[in-house]
């Protein structure tokens, strides 16, 4: 039941739902905040509606207002970085990518429709005594969103932990809550393959003690904290809380003290993992959860001494350009904070950008070190901002090389299937002429 001082807040979904008219627009909480109640309470509603925009981001479970073909004109979803989901309704254009650096993203959205955001849509721990929540498990651009929205909606669920930093929002800054305690999204990771350890031992020699650390999603980052259990004193800054930094801290690896920035103190914008990771972050004060735009600004990432920024990436060209978001014109997730942390490790003192990736894709039939991006590829890391490349073949370090000297840094660490292939394209192409002697 609600507590008795906050009860005139709830309502329940229905109420919550029918307040939602024809071409009005919903910021909705990402990944492991959105507010799956209110997403399946708006499916009944949907018949009655046009035209409804939803702002979205790493939807984590199927919803039929994504999903149905009968949503057509009546939900539309803008998303700033897809799941599988978000794939396969793109060809039905029920759904369309929104262009972001991470750090921006709540703020250009909200620049393109003057500041305006008609509903937020959110999830938060039940009320405490005083009448805080904690919006838990993110804020990358829900406070922004939450800020803006005239009409705000917070789903509260009790099986969210309680996190510190700057999640707190007071029942008086709300409109409404509705109740719908049900189970976390879950986000397991298989163990890694051999691949991705040969990778993860390579991005283990980079990152020495006292370094800071970001590991952006997949199986590559999280096959590094196997190799990284014998350092001393890391520190954690970073976009994503994901279950292998558990590890390091429960080890004693992780303690932050080094750290330039919030010392003593694991930063992220938020968390998704399993419930081994909700657990830890429950109430546990050496875990704070900031905006986006803060722990994303590169200036911001700047500060933390040795900070070591990893990524993963679908593609390299020999320009050094690093495409992670699409294949070919096929959007595939988005940019996200890569960029934004790639950028801020390299301003770091004693810092560095890591893009990793497999050398081959489909199994093993295509290099994903290529001549040059596939056709209407989107460019996730611009080549005058390439770092490091590693795949299970080495490191490329392309910072400060011409492109002949790129060429020959990612033929050393491509497939050696395609290592001929990859450099008689670069003549044909004159991208880098042969040179006869």
């Amino acid at each position: 039941m609600p507590p008795k001082q906050f009860s005139d807040k709830y309502i329940s979904l229905s109420d919550a739902v029918s307040m939602v008219k024809s071409h009005q627009s919903i910021g909705i909480g990402i990944a492991g905040s959105e507010p799956p109640g209110l997403f399946t309470a708006l499916a009944e509603r949907a018949k009655d509606l046009e035209n409804v925009r939803c702002w979205t981001c790493l939807p984590m479970r199927s919803y039929d207002i994504f999903t149905k073909p009968e949503m057509a004109g009546r939900i539309f979803n803008e998303n700033w970085f897809y799941s599988s989901s978000d794939r396969q309704c793109h060809p039905e254009g029920r759904v369309s990518y929104v262009p972001n650096n991470l750090h921006r993203a709540a703020a250009d959205k909200l620049v393109a429709t003057k500041g305006h955001l008609d509903i937020f849509w959110g999830t938060a721990t039940p009320p405490n005594e005083d009448g805080y929540m904690s919006l838990s498990l993110g804020i990358v651009v829900q406070k922004d969103l939450f800020e803006a929205a005239s009409l705000k909606v917070i789903e509260v669920n009790s099986n969210l932990p309680w996190v510190y930093g700057d999640t707190l929002v007071h029942v008086s800054e709300v409109d409404y809550l509705v109740e719908n305690h049900v189970p976390l999204v879950e986000l397991t990771s298989e163990p890694p393959t051999e691949v991705e350890q040969k990778i993860g031992r390579y991005i283990a020699d980079l990152i020495e003690d006292g370094s800071t650390i970001q590991l952006g999603i997949g199986g590559i980052p999280n096959a590094i904290t196997a190799d990284i259990m014998e350092r001393k004193d890391l520190g954690i800054h970073t976009e994503m809380l994901v279950d292998g930094m558990v590890d390091l801290m429960e080890a004693g690896v992780v303690t932050n003290r080094k750290k330039t920035l919030h010392p003593g103190k694991s930063i992220g914008a938020f968390a998704l993992g399993t419930s081994k990771l909700y657990k830890f972050i429950n109430r546990n004060q050496d875990v704070e959860l900031y905006r986006g735009r803060y722990t994303n600004d590169p200036y911001i990432v700047a500060k933390n001494y040795k900070m070591i920024s990893v990524n993963t990436a679908l593609q390299v060209d020999i320009l050094g350009q690093v495409c992670s978001q699409s294949i070919g014109t096929r959007q595939f997730s988005g940019t996200g904070g890569q960029l934004d942390t790639h950028r801020g490790a390299q301003m770091s003192p004693g810092g560095r950008g890591i893009i990793a990736l497999r050398s081959t894709a489909k199994n093993g039939s295509i290099s994903t070190i290529v001549p040059t991006l596939a056709p209407g590829a989107g460019v996730t890391v611009p080549s005058q901002d390439v770092d490091t490349i590693i795949t299970e073949f080495g490191v490329a370090e392309l910072r400060g090389l011409s492109v002949k000297g790129r060429l020959e840094a990612l033929i050393a660490i491509a497939h050696p299937n395609f290592r001929a292939w990859i450099r008689d394209e670069a003549h044909r192409l004159g991208i880098v002429p042969k040179t006869f002697i």
